[in-house]
């Protein structure tokens, strides 16, 4: 996708980045190297990047290593640390970078301008690491101290109520930032079926995205999605005819659900969007007795976690956000049996609407009385509503990645079983399921079981 300019320019020795406070546009220059992060050359590469911003690191008594992670499925992810002799973990931990290059292709779905201006954002709030620069194909910012959880961390009560509150304050205090959804004319297929493209120019292609969700200013969950669709692949005749089923299904749930009243402005939050395990990060704190590999003691109530990585941040209804992250507690392997049954997304809700509440208080310098037990149930039930769009939305994401990324994994199947879940729910809603006499799937049912 093309990289959006309205609220920021490009100059030559970096980027500024627009972002607004309660007067207007504050420009932020983040420093640009002009170098690149290479797969082929790994360790020269980010050696060459890092050193850029660390020149110290190069001195005779420096030790420069790089651990890489492997928990995402979209970008390379490298932790550069300097063990020089004599510093301890902590120490070396608080000068470590983190070097993120994107995967090949991906701004076919990410707006890497639109990225950087969530995590300066972001980091405006407290919510966010210093970013300490960007290059051709990725950034670097600080490493976040802690311990990244896995999905089967999340299904403690301590983590996810942990993850209400941090998600609360993301909902109730980051404001939302109008400005086209970044796209590309060149990145778009087949789209005749939805719009004349070659009688268009790029100015109302561009309107065409952003007003698929009328009312709602762009860029949202809407619009990024109605921007992926039309990058999806249409070299075969059955991708064509898939495009042109998921932009059918598109226009009915955005006709279903886009309007539904919510938290935020225009039933929109500033929201996280991925907020799958390895982006959430417990942070550290003195230990009193001994803990798990998160951190996590057996008595302890007050954990704190943050998020991390923010390529798919964008404003979206709360409901999705939280639906979202609670199909992530099955991980990558979509394990259903996991999921969150309906007292543990009461707890969630309850521990989230408490906190939101309280931020909004704080933000606004008021003391306003809200009903808890309504608003419970009310966003309660708006994530039962919401239980089927992220498998819609990580589905199209996947068809597009089964085509461009180099990353090994099964994009196509995932794709499939994400997919699945979202046309399990659409039977379930109807009353297709039932009439046909089948037998309700897996993911339903632990959807609709209590405890």
């Amino acid at each position: 996708m093309a990289v959006g300019t309205e609220n920021g320019t490009q100059t030559a020795n970096g980027q500024s980045i627009g972002h607004l406070n309660g007067n207007g546009p504050v420009e932020h220059h983040i420093r640009y190297i002009p170098f690149a992060y290479s797969s082929e050359d790994s360790e020269a590469t980010a050696r060459r990047l890092v050193l850029a911003i660390r020149p110290a690191w190069e001195s005779a008594d420096s030790n420069v290593e790089f651990v890489r992670f492997t928990d995402g499925i979209t970008n390379t992810l490298l932790k550069a640390v300097n063990k020089k002799a004599g510093l301890s973990k902590d120490e070396v931990d608080r000068e470590a970078i983190l070097l993120r290059a994107y995967g090949n292709g991906t701004d076919l779905i990410i707006d890497r301008h639109r990225e950087t201006q969530n995590h300066e954002l972001l980091m405006r709030y407290g919510l966010a690491p210093e970013l300490l620069a960007r290059f051709e194909n990725g950034m670097m910012y600080r490493f976040v101290q802690g311990s990244m959880t896995h999905p089967e961390d999340l299904r403690k009560p301590v983590i996810y109520k942990a993850v209400a509150k941090r998600l609360a304050q993301w909902h109730a205090v980051v404001p939302c930032i109008a400005a086209r959804t970044g796209h590309s004319r060149r990145n778009s297929k087949n789209t005749e079926f939805i719009v004349p493209s070659e009688a268009l120019g790029d100015a109302e292609f561009q309107q065409v995205i952003d007003s698929v969700a009328p009312g709602k200013p762009p860029p949202n969950v809407w619009t990024v999605m109605q921007k992926w669709i039309f990058a999806l692949p249409t070299d075969t005749e059955a991708q064509r005819e898939r495009q042109a089923q998921l932009q059918k299904e598109l226009t009915r749930t955005v006709a279903e659900l886009s309007q539904r009243p919510g938290l935020g402005t225009h039933g929109l939050v500033f929201a996280h969007c991925d907020l799958l395990s390895g982006n959430v990060i417990v942070l550290p704190k003195p230990q009193q007795t001994p803990a798990d590999s998160t951190g996590v003691t057996a008595q302890d109530t007050t954990t704190d976690v943050t998020f991390i990585d923010y390529e798919y941040a964008t404003p979206s209804p709360a409901a999705f956000d939280i639906a979202n992250h609670f199909a992530e507690w099955g991980g990558f392997d979509c394990d259903f049996n996991v999921l969150p049954t309906r007292v543990q997304r009461r707890e969630f809700i309850t521990e989230y609407i408490r906190a939101y509440y309280a931020y909004q208080n704080e933000k606004n310098g008021t003391t306003a009385e809200y009903d808890e037990a309504a608003e419970v149930d009310r966003l309660l039930n708006e994530v039962d509503v919401f239980r089927g769009l992220p498998g819609f939305y990580w589905g199209i994401w996947a068809l597009i990645q089964a085509t461009i990324s180099q990353i090994d994994f099964d994009y196509a199947s995932y794709a499939e079983t994400r997919l699945g879940e979202y046309w399990a729910w659409r039977d379930e809603i109807s009353g297709d399921r039932q009439r046909a006499g089948k037998e309700m799937p897996l993911r339903e049912k632990r959807w609709a079981q209590e405890q």
